[in-house]
């Protein structure tokens, strides 16, 4: 895992690509690539491209980037792993015509399987990766992000040019970067607790979609393609018994999390004590020589919001004889943490969890391990969260056929009696206006809330919009692509279009990055999510238990009671934090962003301090702390 950087200059522009150019915006993502980073230049100046590296696959010098095939006409940057490197390389061998240098670099086996069968080749890698490859050949350059959307890639068009990154920071070390707030892609992340690609919160500054390829040519010319889909590739899975399905589930995992201990340095496990990360542990450990390393986080002192699960790891570390390290969390670490947070985020992740998996990620390196397996995927593939039955069981109430303006009254009386602001006016109106009641798994306000907090002009602005514009067309093309079409489907499909890209994955990339340490998702194997996407909803849901095929997939592998106990998240007690130092600190932010800037109704922000919604304070206060760091303060 590393952190990639570069530019091409169009036609008809006079700027030149140099290597100090590059070599400052490389270095912003240091903590990405601590082994090391170089730099190559073409010498016309069009075209260069940079590199910070974590030596993970093939330590040895000669594995560096940016590299070169054997003539030199095809340059790549690299971000990710390709798990099936060693199989494509004996593909490639056996086809002759290749000429290798490195002993088993996975960044050699892209170039050269780019020379076989061109941008066809992204196909056949097994891994996460955001590439960016220079043809000298044809002058194309190709940026692209995998699958599920596990690594970023940012860029921005401005000044006859394209610049590109693995983080935002490394664009604004651009000189004619401009540093504004796109004020569209602010209106969503008030909705989802983040900005839907290709957005960012920075104006002209935009990120690449999962699973999508772009191609730029010399004249200005962009292509782009997405090359893949959780439900247009689903496996057909009707016909197959429960019984069946469970034992292939647990082969396809086994596999997944086999092929992410691939490393040339230690790799270990986050345990929670959940089901997920159990799983990772004790699958991991199968056929291992020595003990697996477990990192697990917790809290100092008790919490309504959010109870310890240190003894549920522990009794999982037990079972598997693990290395096992855990660190204790207060409010000082999260007060401690803010301004480095915001700056590793780039634009706000306004998911609290960003402190923890900050912290766990540290707990490991310091403990000498270099690549963490982490359990993300698994609740958005397995009908894991108690609280998408109710989003179901309002779906299916919403399908029956009751007239359109029925509901249309029913929201009208609500609005009258003063009932606009919840979840149940929220979903009430989303079946009227015949949209989707399950918008993810991650929103923060709802419509009314949105609009209410919203400063005057911004009120005005987006007058009659709500956020189902931009979910509008992943809902279009999950109809368009499902072979099996489902409520639950959709669920799926939309939190892996959306929230685990953007958000859940973002706040692991960001996070161990942040402490130079590689985050591994066994459950978001593209192959495993083409197999989970294809179990029917009957099913996943079977006997109305969360994840139930998955509890049966892995009993006997871990402990029942860590099956059939009652689900917890990873989460944190903002809550009881917004009652200590952090309330405090919140308010006086945002009492001051709101005085310097017009983007929210004050008295709206102030009032929710009042009523208690404090995680929605915090979803502000992440906005207004990056709003200080990277456009005041910039």
């Amino acid at each position: 895992m590393c952190g990639i950087v570069g530019a091409l200059v169009f036609q008809g522009s006079d700027f030149e690509v140099t290597e100090s150019y590059i070599t400052r915006m490389r270095d912003t993502m240091v903590h990405r690539g601590p082994d090391g980073g170089e730099t190559w230049v073409a010498d016309d100046g069009r075209i260069g491209l940079g590199h910070r590296r974590l030596s993970i696959i093939d330590l040895s010098t000669v594995a560096n980037q940016p590299m070169a095939n054997e003539d030199g006409s095809i340059v790549v940057v690299f971000n990710g792993e390709i798990y099936n490197h060693a199989d494509i390389r004996a593909e490639l061998e056996a086809l002759g015509g290749h000429t290798w240098k490195t002993d088993h670099s996975d960044t050699e086996v892209i170039i050269h399987a780019f020379e076989q069968w061109g941008i066809e080749c992204i196909h056949r890698f097994r891994g996460m990766f955001g590439i960016a490859l220079w043809d000298g050949r044809t002058r194309e350059l190709w940026l692209v992000r995998d699958r599920i959307g596990i690594k970023p890639i940012y860029y921005s068009i401005h000044d006859g040019r394209i610049v590109f990154a693995s983080e935002i920071k490394a664009l604004l070390e651009d000189p004619d970067q401009k540093r504004a707030v796109d004020e569209e892609a602010f209106f969503h992340y008030l909705s989802f607790l983040t900005t839907p690609a290709p957005m960012t919160l920075f104006q002209g500054i935009r990120k690449m979609p999962a699973a999508t390829w772009m191609r730029i040519t010399e004249d200005g010319a962009i292509e782009e393609q997405r090359y893949w889909d959780a439900a247009a590739n689903a496996e057909d899975l009707g016909d197959m018994s429960e019984d069946d399905i469970a034992k292939r589930l647990l082969e396809e995992l086994r596999t997944a999390v086999k092929l992410r201990k691939i490393a040339d340095v230690p790799v270990g496990v986050f345990l929670s004590g959940g089901i997920d990360s159990s799983t990772n542990a004790a699958l991991f450990s199968e056929g291992e020589g020595g003990p697996v390393k477990t990192f697990s986080i917790g809290y100092e002192g008790e919490y309504d919001s959010y109870q310890n699960e240190l003894h549920f790891a522990r009794r999982m570390a037990e079972q598997v004889g693990a290395d096992h390290h855990e660190l204790l969390l207060t409010p000082k670490h999260l007060i401690d943490f803010l301004p480095r947070m915001v700056w590793l985020q780039d634009e706000p992740i306004a998911d609290p969890v960003c402190v923890p998996v900050y912290y766990v990620s540290k707990l490991a390196r310091d403990n000498g391990v270099i690549v963490c397996q982490v359990g993300e995927g698994s609740d958005e593939l397995f009908y894991g969260y108690p609280w998408w039955k109710t989003r179901l069981d309002l779906q299916r109430m919403n399908d029956l056929p009751v007239p359109r303006f029925v509901k249309k009254a029913g929201l009208a009386l609500a609005k009258a009696l003063g009932k606009d602001q919840g979840l149940p006016y929220e979903y009430l109106r989303r079946g009227a206006n015949g949209e989707r009641i399950f918008w993810g798994g991650a929103e923060a306000f709802t419509d009314t809330m949105k609009h209410r907090i919203l400063s005057p002009r911004l009120r005005t602005k987006f007058a009659g919009r709500t956020s189902w514009e931009v979910i509008e067309p992943v809902w279009k093309r999950y109809r368009a692509g499902a072979k099996q079409p489902s409520r639950l489907g959709w669920m799926s499909y939309m939190d892996l279009s959306m929230r685990l890209p953007e958000l859940l994955l973002m706040r692991v990339d960001k996070m161990s990055m942040g402490v130079s340490l590689e985050g591994r998702v066994p459950f978001l194997d593209y192959r495993f999510v083409e197999f989970a996407m294809g179990i029917p909803e009957r099913i996943k849901t079977g006997g109305g238990t969360f994840k139930h095929i998955l509890k049966k997939a892995v009993r006997g592998v871990i402990p029942d009671e860590l099956i059939d106990r009652p689900k917890q998240g990873f989460g944190v007690p903002v809550y009881e934090w917004m009652f200590e130092e952090l309330g405090d600190r919140a308010r006086e932010e945002l009492e001051e962003f709101c005085d310097e800037t017009d983007f929210f109704d004050k008295a709206e922000v102030m009032r929710l301090f009042d009523a208690g919604y404090l995680a929605e304070v915090w979803y502000l206060l992440n906005f207004a702390m990056w709003w200080k760091r990277f456009v005041r303060d910039a």
